[in-house]
């Protein structure tokens, strides 16, 4: 079934606030979610919501943290979340980082004792509407062995990196594993089977079972070269402070405590070539790589493009199936709100 885009937010939001969360902490992490829905990225949208509700209902998320700059040194700085929620931690943390890099050209904001943030590149594109550069890595509980091993230590340790020119803009957000682990709690939820080649079960056997993936390890993209920089963008994410490895938790099991970080690093142009030349200079080589000539059934696309696309097409609907459509259910029956409100 479909639920409108605009119906989807309203129930998060209206759910949120019957748990203390003010509504305009309520309307980020509304935004984000659906962000995620209508670019595509399904695995970090309104699907992860109920996982955010028993993270609520656990104390493992606050609904009304103090959150505070507890470093804060000219271009870079350091917050504590108090346990918030991850959508209102990032943005308060880009914030300040497109507020400082304004002052010094290049700024550097890591955050600690946060929640999922949903999609990386929500953060990233922030800066490109500033026409600066964003730089959004975080690290999340294992789920990842390093490169030629069995055993789970590193997350799936996303990066989005977004600038634009005049005409075009480059926004890409991808996972260091070879899938995100959100897929495989979709795939799961949906009764479907992951890409062959993606994971291996707990004995090391490549595996297309999601529940023998989740159980096993997910294998980093691109073999040797997804393994390194998933590792630095392990350890870079918590720089502020945040655990590493086996100490990460809570990104994916709201039944712990969440201990990952993130780091948000925002370029200003203007230091530099300046930002209409920057911006010229990228037009002029995204307009190189589109007018190239593509290999035989193929289309050459700019990272972003597809989620520009996926946007215009999901604004009309975001799909719910029938598992996550009964999970919403019970959430909308606990807090006394009508299901039929949102799905009609």
């Amino acid at each position: 079934m479909l639920i409108k885009p605009e119906k989807a937010k309203k129930l998060i939001i209206d759910v949120l606030k019957r748990y203390d969360v003010p509504k305009e902490d309520a309307e980020i992490v509304s935004d984000v979610l659906i962000e995620a829905d209508l670019k595509g990225f399904s695995s970090h949208g309104i699907g992860r919501f109920p996982q955010y509700i028993k993270g609520l209902k656990l104390k493992n998320i606050n609904p009304k943290p103090n959150i505070k700059i507890i470093k804060d040194k000219k271009a870079t700085a350091v917050i504590d979340g108090d346990l918030g929620f991850g959508q209102v931690v990032a943005k308060k943390a880009m914030d300040l980082a497109i507020d400082k890099a304004k002052d010094y050209g290049i700024s550097a904001v890591a955050t600690v004792n946060s929640n999922h943030f949903g999609i990386a590149g929500y953060y990233a594109e922030m800066a490109m509407k500033n026409d600066m550069v964003g730089i959004v890595i975080t690290n999340t509980e294992p789920a990842m062995a390093p490169y030629g091993g069995t055993e789970k230590i590193l997350g799936t340790n996303p990066i989005a990196i977004a600038f634009r020119g005049n005409k075009y803009k480059f926004s890409l957000d991808m996972a260091t594993a070879s899938i995100a682990r959100g897929k495989i709690f979709e795939a799961l939820r949906k009764g479907e089977k992951i890409p062959f080649g993606c994971a291996v079960d707990k004995d090391g056997n490549i595996t297309d079972d999601p529940k023998k993936a989740l159980e096993g390890s997910i294998l980093p993209f691109g073999g040797a070269k997804g393994y390194g920089l998933a590792l630095a963008i392990e350890m870079l994410s918590a720089i502020g402070g945040a655990e590493v490895g086996k100490g990460v938790k809570g990104t994916a099991n709201p039944e712990e405590r969440c201990t990952k970080g993130d780091l948000f690093v925002v370029i200003n142009p203007d230091f530099f070539m300046g930002k209409e030349e920057f911006k010229k200079k990228v037009d002029k080589l995204m307009e190189e790589i589109k007018t190239s000539k593509p290999m035989k059934d193929h289309e050459i696309l700019i990272p972003g493009e597809i989620e520009e696309r996926n946007k215009i097409k999901n604004k009309e609907g975001i799909e719910i199936d029938e598992v996550l459509y009964a999970q919403l259910k019970e959430i909308l029956k606990e807090v006394g709100l009508n299901v039929e409100d949102y799905f009609k």
